[in-house]
């Protein structure tokens, strides 16, 4: 399994924060990749979330499930369909952290474990001679410039405004 781990300093208390990270909704404005979500539940435990992707010539629709919720410290999610994957969002308060502009300001942690090599290469209509490992080589470096994307248009809707993101990886691939 490979394993992202990143996280980044919002200017806002958990309790502010948790509602923009649980709004997947949402995140379509936040990467130029993700064209639309739909969702089936209330978006608690057990709601399923529709993630229609594009990049290049490929388009897929994932399908996630939230496992647990915890708010406003945590949201746990699996991918159901194609690819072995998991991960959580999770925010910490961290005040000492904040800027002396800022009452406060929290830790949001993005975390996802996935098996690359798990797809189910029947679910990407791939393009003649274009193989699936070839499609993994080529999105897997792409992965932290979009996750630095997302963090940094999230924590521009989280904070009213946008700034520069300090975005910390713990752990990449």
């Amino acid at each position: 399994m490979d394993r992202i781990l990143l996280s980044t300093l919002a200017h806002r208390s958990p309790e502010e924060v948790f509602p923009y990270v649980r709004s997947f909704t949402d995140y379509p404005r936040y990467t130029d990749h993700l064209k639309e979500v739909r969702v089936e539940g209330t978006g608690n435990a057990g709601s399923v979330y529709d993630l229609e992707l594009a990049w290049w010539k490929l388009s897929y629709t994932a399908r996630s499930r939230v496992t647990d919720v915890s708010a406003p410290r945590s949201l746990t999610w699996r991918l159901v369909n194609d690819i072995d994957a998991r991960g959580e969002w999770r925010v910490e308060p961290e005040p000492e952290s904040a800027p002396p502009d800022a009452e406060t300001a929290s830790r949001i942690y993005f975390e996802a474990m996935y098996d690359p090599h798990s797809a189910d290469t029947n679910a990407i209509s791939l393009p003649r001679f274009v193989s699936l490992d070839w499609v993994v080589e080529k999105v897997q470096p792409k992965l932290l410039g979009e996750a630095r994307t997302v963090v940094e248009r999230l924590v521009a809707d989280i904070e009213g405004r946008q700034r520069d993101v300090e975005l910390t990886i713990h752990e990449m691939p």
